[in-house]
């Protein structure tokens, strides 16, 4: 029988199988969430400016650039030498490719109309929070986005954190609108609100995610080929 603690640590391979699998599901609900600040159709998050703006020009599915800006990411993060997780690949794979599965269905129409795009946006802003937290309870790494941001931070110390969020946020954006991305109101909801509302997430949730000890992609390969893993 698995533990609590055996969950936490990944200390099996099963605490790890069930911890991907919880990793998964929640970054597939996530994609809903990024689905539904796309469909709020007022302009797109930064990140999603880049990933649309790179399927118009390309003429590829926004899961395809989401994956094709995700993997280049996390080939920064590795030669960065920051740590990387399991988690990292699922979140590269899964959050577009979600997004791809309910434009394919059709899940929610277009907002028509700013009024009607605000809430679709905030809709979505805080479902992606919920679903950051039952994802990184995981803990099997963080997104490739989030551990590029530290690892720029590292190398940046005079800088502020938030000031090189900005400048990162800006530069996606920038590329993005440059190949066709949707760039408007909904970008600085985006830029503006998402931290936010990510905080008020956790705060009811009663999350610190400071406290996370995510396992590193050797210590769970580690546990998983061992003989009594």
């Amino acid at each position: 029988m698995l533990t609590k603690n055996d969950l936490r640590g990944n200390r099996t391979a099963g605490a790890i199988c069930l911890n991907a699998l919880l990793a998964a599901v929640s970054l597939f609900a996530n994609g809903f969430g990024v689905y539904l600040t796309i469909q709020a159709n007022i302009g797109a998050g930064p990140w999603d400016v880049l990933n649309l703006g790179l399927s118009k020009s390309l003429g590829m599915l926004y899961g395809t650039a989401s994956i094709a800006v995700s993997v280049t990411i996390l080939v920064i993060d590795i030669l960065l030498r920051e740590p990387i997780g399991l988690a990292m690949f699922i979140d590269a794979f899964v959050v577009g490719k979600a997004v791809d599965f309910f434009n394919l269905i059709r899940a929610v129409p277009p907002a028509a109309s700013l009024m009607t795009g605000i809430p679709v946006m905030i809709a979505g802003l805080v479902i992606i929070a919920y679903t950051q937290y039952t994802y990184m309870i995981a803990s099997l790494g963080c997104g490739p986005r989030d551990t590029l941001l530290v690892g720029l931070a590292k190398r940046a110390r005079r800088i502020p954190i938030g000031a090189v969020s900005i400048a990162l946020l800006s530069f996606a954006t920038l590329v993005g609108w440059l190949l066709g991305g949707p760039v408007g109101v909904g970008t600085l909801i985006c830029a503006f609100c998402a931290g936010p509302i990510m905080q008020f997430a956790f705060h009811t949730v009663r999350f610190d995610a400071t406290l996370i000890r995510h396992q590193r992609l050797r210590d769970s390969a580690r546990v998983l080929f061992s003989r009594r893993g």
